[in-house]
């Protein structure tokens, strides 16, 4: 098949991607569907996962392409983005996933119960505080810890300054340093024992 549209710059596909010219996103798929695809390889470690954020990710493309803005940056990092945030939505079915499915496992031995209890407990007050932090911290930080991501490939990735990324993750973390630490959580926890 010709590519009738190479010509363009991406800015304007994803223009008439919104009129819904369906050439226009079939450029922008062989512009950057290898790129998304290991964006999203790299958050997922997993093959079929990957494949199916890449999908994700243009149909998000297709269906919000009216929204995007010139003005406020370039289509590649709009389109990398929008891929990040499917693959990062993975990683967070998935853990729901094996989570639920842990739950539903066999029961712990009678020795290990009360470990797993307070391991369980223990996660969920991460979650809980991950889910009280404004949206870019809790990115940066999950991306940094559950996607393995350096700073520099974070800043790299979402299309921002390595200062930026440094201070919301630094910001991010001593938000959830209160988070934790509050009276009545941590501390009653301790073994009396």
């Amino acid at each position: 098949m010709s590519r009738q549209l190479a010509h363009l710059s991406d800015e304007a596909l994803v223009l008439l991607a919104a009129r819904s010219e369906e050439s226009a996103l079939a450029e922008l798929y062989d512009r950057y569907g290898r790129t998304v695809y290991g964006l999203a390889l790299r958050i997922l470690r997993d093959e079929a996962l990957a494949e199916d954020a890449m999908q994700e990710a243009f149909l998000t493309v297709w269906r919000t392409a009216s929204q995007f803005v010139p003005e406020r940056g370039k289509a590649s990092t709009w389109i990398l983005t929008l891929a990040h945030r499917r693959a990062v939505d993975a990683v967070r079915h998935e853990q729901r996933r094996r989570a639920d499915s842990i739950e539903r496992g066999p029961e712990p031995s009678v020795h290990g119960v009360e470990e797993d209890a307070w391991l369980r407990l223990q996660r969920e007050r991460v979650q809980s505080a991950l889910r009280r932090l404004p949206d870019a911290q809790r990115e940066a930080l999950e991306l940094a810890y559950y996607g393995g991501f350096s700073q520099s490939e974070l800043a790299e990735r979402l299309g921002q300054p390595l200062g930026t990324i440094k201070s919301r993750m630094f910001s991010g973390l001593s938000r959830m340093r209160e988070l934790l630490g509050e009276p009545g959580t941590d501390k009653s926890w301790t073994s009396t024992t």
